[in-house]
């Protein structure tokens, strides 16, 4: 059982570990699936991103695309040319291409480049800003503060160019405090402001339009205060744009688009309320948002994942546009051993690269992006899933090791120490007959072995006590016999020449004689009644049963038992057994039928023969045995009588049938009859 034991709690350590590498390889079977799905959804979703027109704005403006700086430099638009004149047309294509930034809470602005084959290269500028109701300024008017106007600047190699564009309003639209406004936004060189006779630039072009309704009207408030959002856009030219565009004069030279130095140029946006110093919007002293950029791909990608984006037919050696790859956090040192074996954990195509490629198509060019997974994300994934399991899993361990131990040290060590001891007075009893009490004092306690202990202790002592007292008893019981029979085996000679020794149906006062003197012998110099009858050596020979039964059936009355009924066999039955013996058991049984039979009911004895073995039914009518007493009747010292010593009945009767039964190989039972009792004797059959 400790072997058992031992091993229970070793399968289940084992089966613990099996159970969790088992739900880590299946665990890791199900992550590579979802990462193989994820992988292919990022890409995907990439691709989209970057077919989009925001995401072709990044795509055309990799440098600072999206960098935070003081200041606004013009983006390649992924449109070769904006219609700055229709509001509708220029809102839709700053809004889907992103480049619009946010310069405070009510203000956006996008400076982009653009080219078309009648003006070359210009720099579009667009934006929103909240304004009261716009003030025009009046044609002709050499005075430019006193109406709402936009400064414009442009920064690049070295030069600046500075344009200021009064609102003049159109007059051809409806009049009214509340009806929207459209006009020109006329430019001038910067420079010429407060000039007479000021002149406006001839390819600058610019338009402003601005709602109807207040942002956030109020009762009683006034239609020329109200904040309203004015919309513009403005078309700058710039010469040495032009000369990229179409090359200078001097020269055949056709220069490149877009040009090389679009980073380091820098536009300036300040819009100005009538007055003087009325500024509303400064784009080089307001802090603007960042726009989207490639570089904001990064967090789409899972630890292990990089991305290249590279330009199609760029020559060898020329480095990609961008190369980016997911965030990997420290991995604990903890975990590499986890990690380790996670890895070890084989799952189908684990070892099969992931990569794919997508193809974006721009006004400008292609571009690839190639997406390369790292299926050591997962490992390392679930190495930090391992960790958070193996607490469970040590615990678990543990639990089962302390489970053990107090099994094996508390309860299986003290049961093993009781049943040495236990086993000790076994053997001290049965060698050498003492019943000495081992010392159990250091294995009583409160619990339930030291109780066990407490009642094993108690039991020994009352065994030991048990064994002095059947010791005094037996020696009590020999020195009995020992006197009856001295005292008896010398009438007995002198009957025996009385009546003489011829046992024979002639003379039966010579067989009763007999009878005793067997008794006698077998009693006589024995330690005890029971030990006497159970080592007894009977005669076994072939008796005729038959004539047996009707013999005692015909004499019973000289034992003091009337109306036996022997219900006999017409042949002779043979079977093996001592006469005397047998005689012995059937008048024990006889006695107890006479005891409980009814008053006046005979005593039937039947016979039923086989071919093995013949049978001896003696039943009687008169109470039954009861359930609880019936399978130990035939035990030695068993009476229902309360004064049994004291009449002569010790309970030995049934038990000597048992025992003469056993040693002639038959065998005696009794059982319960509808009204009455049986005893069945069975016996072998002779030889024919």
């Amino acid at each position: 059982m400790r072997i058992l034991l031992r091993a229970a709690f070793l399968l289940l350590a084992l089966a613990t570990l099996g159970l969790a590498v088992s739900v880590l390889q299946q665990e890791k079977q199900l992550s590579y699936g979802n990462y193989q799905t994820s992988f292919r959804k990022t890409g995907e979703q990439i691709s989209a991103t970057l077919r989009h027109p925001a995401g072709q704005l990044a795509l055309l403006n990799p440098p600072l695309a999206g960098a935070a700086d003081a200041g606004l430099r013009p983006l390649l638009l992924p449109f070769p040319a904006l219609d700055f004149d229709d509001q509708q047309k220029v809102q839709q294509a700053v809004a889907m291409s992103g480049c619009m930034r946010q310069f405070g809470p009510s203000a956006s602005l996008c400076a982009a480049i653009g080219n078309n084959p009648w003006a070359g290269g210009f720099i579009y500028v667009a934006g929103n800003v909240d304004l009261a109701r716009l003030v025009s300024h009046r044609s002709g008017d050499e005075v430019l503060n006193q109406s709402h106007r936009v400064r414009v600047s442009v920064s690049l190699r070295g030069r600046t160019y500075q344009w200021i564009a009064p609102f003049e309003e159109d007059p051809r639209q409806p009049g009214g405090p509340y009806a929207p406004l459209r006009g020109r936004l006329t430019g001038f060189n910067a420079a010429d402001e407060g000039r007479k006779h000021t002149r406006p630039v001839k390819d600058f072009r610019g338009w402003i339009w601005q709602n109807a309704q207040c942002n956030e009207p109020a009762a009683g408030a006034s239609p020329d205060t109200c904040l309203r959002n004015a919309f513009f856009s403005v078309r700058l030219p710039v010469s040495v744009l032009q000369e990229d565009l179409f090359g200078s004069e001097s020269t055949s030279e056709r220069k490149t688009w877009p040009p090389r130095d679009l980073d380091k140029i820098r536009v300036g946006v300040v819009v100005l309320a009538p007055g003087a110093g009325a500024v509303v919007l400064d784009s080089d002293k307001a802090s603007a948002a960042s726009g989207f950029s490639l570089a904001d791909l990064a967090p789409m990608l899972l630890p292990g994942e990089t991305l290249r984006i590279e330009k199609v037919g760029a020559a060898a050696g020329t480095a990609p546009l961008i190369e980016l790859a997911g965030a990997s956090g420290a991995e604990d040192a903890s975990q590499h051993f986890l990690t380790a074996l996670i890895r070890r954990l084989p799952v189908d195509t684990y070892d099969t690269p992931l990569s794919a490629t997508h193809r974006i198509a721009t006004p400008l060019g292609s571009y690839d992006v190639v997406l390369a997974g790292d299926v050591r994300s997962v490992s390392q994934s679930l190495g930090v899933v391992a960790s958070r399991m193996a607490w469970f899993v040590g615990a678990m361990l543990l639990a089962l090791m302390l489970a053990w131990l107090v099994i094996e040290i508390g309860i299986i060590s003290r049961i093993k120490e009781l049943i040495e001891r236990a086993d000790s007075v076994a053997r001290t009893v049965k060698e050498r007959g003492d019943a000495s009490q081992p010392d159990l004092s250091d294995l009583r306690g409160d619990d339930e072995l030291g109780v066990l202990a407490s009642c094993l202790h108690d039991l020994l002592r009352r065994v030991r006590e048990d064994v002095e007292r059947e010791a005094i008893r037996t020696e009590q019981e020999r020195d009995m016999w020992h006197a009856v029979g001295h005292e008896i085996m010398s009438p007995l000679q002198s009957l025996m020449a009385l009546h003489g020794t011829d046992g024979g149906d002639g003379n039966q006062s010579a067989r009763y004689v007999l009878r005793m003197q067997q008794a006698i012998r077998v009693l006589y110099g024995r330690a005890s009644p029971s030990e006497a009858f159970q080592s007894t050596v009977l005669q076994v020979a072939e008796i005729d049963l038959a004539a047996f039964l009707h013999n005692v059936a015909a004499n019973a009355h000289c034992a003091g038992i009337t109306g036996v009924v022997f219900h006999g066999a017409p042949q002779a039955v043979l079977v093996r057994a001592d006469e005397y013996s047998l005689e012995d058991v059937v008048t024990h049984v006889l006695v107890n039928a006479q005891r409980y039979r009814l008053p006046g009911s005979s005593i039937d004895i039947s016979l039923d023969a086989s071919e093995t073995a013949a049978s001896v039914v003696i039943a009687n009518r008169g109470p039954s045995i009861a359930d609880d007493v019936i399978g130990t009747i035939f035990e030695y010292g068993v009476s229902d009588q309360e004064d049994a010593g004291a009449n002569g009945n010790r309970g030995q009767g049934l038990f000597v049938a048992r025992t003469y039964m056993a040693k002639m190989g038959g065998t005696i039972v009794a059982k319960n009859l509808d009204g009455g009792v049986a005893f069945v004797l069975t016996l072998q059959r002779g030889a024919a």
